[in-house]
């Protein structure tokens, strides 16, 4: 089992049971597509954060910003500062993906999302731009993962535990490949 430094989740395993057993109306059709709630376990996606300082019209802005370093596709995380130690828990465990991206491609990944994000307030405010990425500390992201089924293959429904929000396919292919990989 390894040892990692993760972001303390906002969603209990409790809470997580309840949004995955789907309740109310939607139960009974949940139950008949997809069977019925078996297991839920913690999952973790490897993040590297970087200190971007961004010169843009002559003014310089730093931002924080973590990238997952399995994919580089996931959504990254912003902070107004580097997480520390009251935002951070320590946990020892063997369901975690591996970082599998350059600590480069990583931070040209982060570059070219703040340059997407610069770029999305309009065009024409962007002047001079000049991003640089500093390599911060890599941290976890927590997630719950809900099984169910009554076949021999099962399914599953991700939810951020930081967040709180069901994610789709791009967090639910890291953990397939997770899965194969470890059978």
């Amino acid at each position: 089992m390894a040892k990692i430094r993760s972001l303390r989740a906002n969603v209990t395993r409790e809470e997580a049971i309840e949004q995955f057993s789907c309740p109310g109306l939607l139960r009974p059709v949940r139950r008949a597509l997809s069977g019925p709630l078996r297991s839920v376990a913690d999952f973790y996606i490897p993040f590297r954060v970087f200190h971007l300082d961004v010169r843009n019209r002559g003014k310089l802005e730093t931002r924080i910003m973590a990238i997952d370093s399995t994919t580089g596709t996931l959504t990254p995380y912003s902070f107004p500062q580097h997480p520390g130690e009251e935002e951070l828990v320590s946990a020892e465990t063997r369901n975690h993906a591996a970082s599998l991206i350059s600590q480069e491609a990583a931070a040209q990944i982060a570059i070219t999302r703040a340059q997407r994000l610069l770029f999305s307030t309009g065009f024409f405010r962007v002047r001079e731009l000049n991003i640089s990425a500093k390599l911060g500390a890599e941290i976890h992201v927590p997630y719950w993962v809900g099984f169910r089924g009554s076949t021999e293959r099962a399914k599953f429904t991700v939810m951020d535990a930081v967040r709180r929000r069901i994610e789709g396919a791009k967090v639910r292919q890291i953990i397939r490949n997770w899965l194969s990989a470890e059978g």
